[in-house]
């Protein structure tokens, strides 16, 4: 699908969608309980979905009604075969899982995820039982019963396999060790993992770059429990705002959330935008903008974005460090992202971990591609508000994988985007 995003400056409020980061850890959690739980979710996406129809597939009941999802925990099978989609998220924090729970699975990965990096996850599972049938080849055929015990991982390539981790151990019979090798990146998402396991009775113990968990622990429910309003893919559209005379007001958001996306509001500040803080409502507004520094290493889905609202900015350079992993997300994020904005008219420059741009541009617009990547085609959108002339973004479907009715909020709040040609 192709999609044209006219000029036009954003205004108005809408509501924060449901996080696709707490919805995974909160559906894996209420599988795992002693009981029913009833999980409030405003929007199923492709990632949300993956995740609960693998659960599904493993044993599970699960049900929808409107913005409801209804986890029934059920005995596993013994066998199953899962597709994952393109969801990382879903294939990390499952790998550990099943094994722990000695499922023979077999699974499925889309996109660019057969591509993506499962060392040294599966080395330290191997060395603890788990046996990999067709070493990395797809479909993954795996059997073998996780053993507790030490496991050591580099903090910088993915917190999405502690996270799995520690969603297993707790399941076994001894206690077990995570080590981590410094520098630890993307350390809010291992946060928000072990808050939410929390949430459902399990504890985890942590000192200096180790987690200690003990074996034998049971997943209490808390029977009903909402999903946290999503900082990722809010910050689309408080960047927007910051465009803004008006401003943009996104409602639904948690000050105090373990989400490490809510860092935007840190960065539009040292930008210069205005930021207006009032309960779970967060506005951002028009203000002379200038470039600044941002390390990448905790915040890896802002970079697009950050990156758009650095070439948008009245005067200075922003400098995109530590950002090395988002080549090995749905695209080459640094590629991808320096593409988006040299097609528009920007000043930018790629380096082997990030991006330099230059802001007091003068942005026509044009075609541009949108890399099967969701976060690229917001970002474009976001991009259009200051162009000449159009923007033109080819595979806005992407928006499904996290962000499904995207275009109709940016539509609701001023925006111009219309389908061009729907691919058919």
């Amino acid at each position: 699908m192709e999609m044209r995003c006219t000029p036009a400056i954003l205004s108005g409020k809408i509501k924060a969608i449901s996080s696709k980061s707490h919805a995974h850890r909160v559906l894996i959690c209420s599988a795992l309980a002693n009981e029913p739980t009833k999980i409030n979710c405003n929007v199923l996406s492709k990632d949300i979905t993956a995740t609960l129809e693998c659960l599904k597939m493993l044993g599970a009941d699960i049900k929808t009604e409107e913005n409801t999802i209804f986890v029934n925990p059920q005995k596993f099978n013994e066998k199953a075969e899962i597709d994952c989609g393109e969801s990382g998220s879903t294939l990390r924090f499952l790998l550990p899982l099943v094994s722990a729970l000695r499922i023979d699975t077999t699974i499925n990965a889309h996109g660019r995820l057969p591509e993506r990096p499962l060392s040294p996850l599966k080395e330290e599972l191997e060395k603890k039982g788990v046996v990999f049938h067709k070493n990395n080849e797809y479909p993954l055929h795996i059997t073998g019963n996780l053993q507790s015990g030490d496991f050591e991982l580099a903090g910088n390539i993915s917190s999405q396999f502690i996270s799995g981790l520690l969603f297993a151990l707790p399941l076994l019979k001894g206690d077990s060790k995570i080590r981590l090798i410094p520098p630890v990146e993307s350390k809010p998402y291992i946060d928000m993992t072990v808050a939410t396991l929390r949430d459902f009775g399990i504890l985890i113990e942590e000192t200096e770059n180790t987690y200690i968990i003990k074996g034998n622990q049971k997943y209490i429910s808390p029977k009903e429990i909402t999903i946290e309003g999503d900082w990722s893919n809010s910050a689309f559209f408080l960047c927007a705002g910051a465009l803004s005379k008006d401003g943009v007001t996104v409602s639904g958001l948690d000050i105090n959330s373990t989400q490490g996306d809510k860092k935007i509001l840190d960065i539009l500040k040292r930008m210069g935008a205005s930021v207006e803080i009032n309960g779970d409502e967060i506005t951002v507004k028009k203000n002379k903008l200038m470039g600044t520094m941002v390390n990448g290493g905790d915040i890896p889905d802002l970079v697009p974005v950050v990156s758009v609202m650095g070439a948008m900015c009245d005067k200075g350079v922003t400098h995109i460090v530590n950002a090395s992993r988002l080549r090995l997300k749905e695209s080459d994020r640094i590629a991808t992202t320096e593409s988006l904005l040299s097609k528009v008219g920007a000043a930018v420059s790629e380096t082997d971990d990030g991006l330099v741009i230059w802001g007091e541009n003068d942005l026509i617009g044009g075609r541009v591609d949108g890399a099967n990547d969701h976060r690229i085609v917001m970002s474009a959108a976001v991009f259009s508000s200051l162009c000449a002339l159009p923007v033109d973004i080819v595979g806005a479907e992407a928006v499904s994988k996290s962000y499904p009715h995207f275009f109709e909020d940016f539509n609701s709040l001023g925006g111009k985007a219309n389908v061009i040609n729907d691919g058919k």
